[in-house]
């Protein structure tokens, strides 16, 4: 699939991580491997510590706190609010939408259009290609693209080969209009055939979660999960992107007659270090234009880790000037995208902290 718009830009980035803080090297009596072994992955993968959520917290919880934020800033009033997108691959409940849950908490008003997304790592440029193409109708002036999970919950704190990866986290990026805003190209692929390779097997109604979908199993390589948890073939995903998702990129750059050297930063979904730096060499981008230290900070978010990277690594330049950035996520479903604009100067660009002990979901 290929778009295109104009006119249309990002004007303000905030993503919020859970204040509970965890260590690979607090973690590695869960795992059923020598210590040799888990340090040698630590060192590889980058795996250092992670952000999750203590306790019930939800996905609504995270949006409805970094939301209330930016109103109590100022930097977004209620009333602009046409739009609410909400990316999650973690909802509150099966129905109603997340989206629902929020506009409700807020006490937003009954024309905002509230749209709920069930997308992973690719969610962040979804999400941001519907908002695009709702900010199109003149009576939208302003759209709140929120990208939030909390999928520690849904991970077995026992399987290495997902749990010191994964990460809670949230993000909201706000979508106007811009005459001036340069053009975005827009990049996206799905293979449905290849679904299998990250999956939670049970909890939908295709397999209902039943007392026997909790029990942990070991796997060949000594993980022990339920088909409750997230299931991840990692030999699968790396060379799903290492294949795909540079010739996705490559294409995007040729079409849109752009360099690499001509692109300040390549923003890309933080699956971990190893994986992103071998992305950075097949396309030839300095490892300094595709920054891979999220997983070491605050883990994987799936699509959140977009913004994340934005944040994290780039925010003073967000904030003063214009940056031509490829975004690329890739992951769930099979999907895979590339997005290319110019970012920036924002009106807000900050990581904040969420802790639960201040809010009540």
């Amino acid at each position: 699939m290929k778009l295109a718009f104009t006119g249309k830009a990002i004007t303000g980035l905030v993503t919020i991580v859970p204040a509970h803080e965890r260590t690979f090297i607090e973690e590695m009596a869960n795992f059923k491997f020598s210590l040799a072994r888990s340090l040698k992955l630590k060192e590889v993968m980058g795996y250092d510590r992670h952000r999750v959520v203590a306790g019930p917290v939800c996905s609504s919880d995270l949006a409805v706190a970094a939301i209330e934020h930016l109103l109590a800033r100022g930097v977004v009033d209620r009333e602009e609010i046409g739009g609410l997108i909400l990316v999650t691959q973690s909802p509150d409940y099966l129905m109603p939408g997340t989206s629902k849950v929020v506009h409700g908490r807020l006490g937003l008003h009954h024309d905002v259009f509230c749209l709920d997304i069930n997308q992973g790592c690719a969610g962040f440029l979804v999400g941001a290609m519907t908002g695009f193409l709702l900010l199109d109708q003149p009576s939208v002036e302003k759209v709140l693209l929120v990208n939030v999970d909390v999928l520690s919950r849904k991970v077995s704190p026992r399987d290495r080969n997902s749990y010191p990866l994964i990460g809670d986290a949230g993000s909201v990026a706000v979508l106007e209009r811009r005459d001036d805003a340069a053009p975005v190209e827009v990049r996206l692929k799905v293979d449905g055939a290849r679904r299998d390779a990250l999956i939670i097997p049970a909890g939908g109604l295709r397999h209902p979660s039943d007392a026997s979908t909790g029990v942990l199993t070991e796997d060949a390589e000594g993980n022990l999960r339920a088909l409750d948890n997230l299931k991840m073939d990692g030999s699968a995903v790396f060379n799903f992107v290492l294949t795909e998702v540079p010739e996705l990129i490559g294409a995007l750059l040729r079409e849109t007659e752009t360099a690499v050297k001509d692109v300040d930063a390549f923003l890309c979904h933080q699956p971990n270090r190893f994986m992103l730096n071998k992305l950075a060499d097949k396309l030839g981008v300095p490892h300094e234009k595709m920054p891979s230290n999220i997983v070491e900070h605050f883990g994987n978010s799936s699509g959140v880790t977009i913004p994340m990277v934005a944040v994290h690594n780039f925010a003073d330049r967000l904030l003063a000037e214009t940056l031509r950035v490829c975004l690329s996520g890739f992951g769930v479903g099979l999907t895979w995208g590339a997005m290319l604009m110019e970012l920036g100067p924002l009106d807000f660009c900050e990581m904040i902290e969420f802790n639960e002990d201040e809010h009540n979901g």
